[in-house]
């Protein structure tokens, strides 16, 4: 889901998952500034500049309804030879989306949202001009959405990668039920349900990232980028492996998750959550524990929808997986938790969500299996 966004006081370090929660949810008062996001042309390329750096480039409807028809445009345009999206600021390309009131049922703008957002991200699924997204800084939620399906994406060292919805009544939309279980091993499935972070080089090394590049040299690459004459694919994938090659940083650095892949693909292997749950316990390793603790904050009900989403998305196209999470997006803004999320964290600020149902056992497949009905007229049309 599209994620609300706070900003932390103090720098990105002491980050904890609290915070990244807290970060996912804070809704932005919109300003009516046009320049929220930038979009230039320079040379052959088109430039999408997201530029809201004090709430951390939080992607709004606004910005979406600017986004999209742009895309589309240059998509069209004989002298716009590739595209690049990029944000401002030092610590965000995007930290996710700005659904403003969405804690409130019943509001047509959760259903404009998500219906206009999930538009947008197809179109970057499908732009036929090569799209490049510099993901410098916090990308969660929205941001991945901006961004994960395009045909390239540069993680920098500054890079902070999560997608945290179980955590407040929601699941990893943006076509997270495509991308996720697409992702090696069962990684996307620790991703989805825990809210594991990924930071620098290990974006690239978990297949979310295509390329790494210095964060100080982003600058350098963009004027190249757009200083290349009638640039196909392949003149800008050699462009980006020339600055991949030249990074040093974190080179020699073993991948976070590479000791504990076995791990991962067994316990994430299995059939259902009450299972995941009892193989984390048997299990019983620092790694195991600290999945199984973060688990145990999630919503129950975000938990189930999620883990079939990803079973589901994985053999589904793009389109159909965004017609899917349309269709959860919808069950979740009917539901409970989502605003009891809300409350927990924003309204109220206890950090105790009382999620209804309450434990796993309680949420039952008829459930799990209406929110993926079809919605009728309502449904999704890409």
């Amino acid at each position: 889901m599209a994620a609300r966004v706070l900003m932390a006081p103090r720098r990105l370090k002491p980050f904890n998952r609290l915070q990244v929660i807290l970060q996912h949810l804070k809704t932005c008062k919109h300003t009516d500034s046009a320049a929220d996001v930038l979009l230039q042309k320079q040379g052959g390329a088109g430039i999408i500049t997201l530029n809201r750096p004090k709430v951390l480039n939080a992607l709004s409807f606004k910005m979406i309804q600017q986004i999209y028809p742009q895309i589309k445009a240059w998509e069209q345009d004989p002298e716009t030879f590739l595209i690049i999206i990029k944000g401002t600021g030092e610590k965000a390309f995007c930290a996710g989306g700005d659904v403003r009131d969405a804690g409130k049922a019943g509001d047509t703008m959760t259903r404009d949202y998500f219906r206009e957002e999930y538009r947008l991200d197809n179109a970057i699924g499908t732009c036929k001009k090569p799209y490049v997204a510099l993901i410098d800084g916090i990308t969660m939620g929205g941001g991945v959405g901006l961004s994960v399906h395009g045909h390239f994406r540069v993680a920098t060292e500054k890079t902070v990668f999560a997608m945290p919805e179980t955590a407040i009544g929601l699941f990893p939309d943006v076509g997270g039920g495509y991308f996720l279980p697409r992702l090696s091993g069962k990684i996307g499935h620790l991703l989805a349900l825990t809210g594991f972070r990924l930071k620098g080089r290990d974006v690239l090394k978990a297949g979310i990232a295509t390329h790494f590049v210095e964060s100080g040299k982003l600058p350098e690459l963009e004027k190249d980028l757009i200083a290349l004459k009638s640039p196909s694919k392949e003149n800008i994938a050699d462009l980006l492996n020339s600055y991949h090659m030249q990074t040093k940083i974190d080179q020699e650095k073993e991948f976070v998750l590479d000791e504990h892949m076995e791990r991962i693909n067994s316990i994430f292997s299995a059939n259902s959550m009450e299972e995941i749950v009892q193989k984390l316990k048997q299990d019983g390793s620092p790694f195991a524990t600290k999945q199984l603790e973060a688990i145990n904050k999630m919503s129950p009900t975000s938990l189930k929808l999620t883990l079939r989403q990803l079973r589901e998305g994985a053999t589904m196209s793009l389109q159909d997986v965004f017609t899917m999470e349309y269709r959860l997006s919808q069950a979740c803004m009917r539901g409970h938790d989502f605003y009891e999320g809300v409350r927990a964290v924003l309204i109220d600020k206890d950090q105790s969500p009382r999620w209804k149902p309450a434990a796993l056992e309680e949420v039952s497949d008829e459930f799990v299996d209406n929110c993926f009905k079809p919605l009728g007229n309502n449904d999704l049309k890409l």
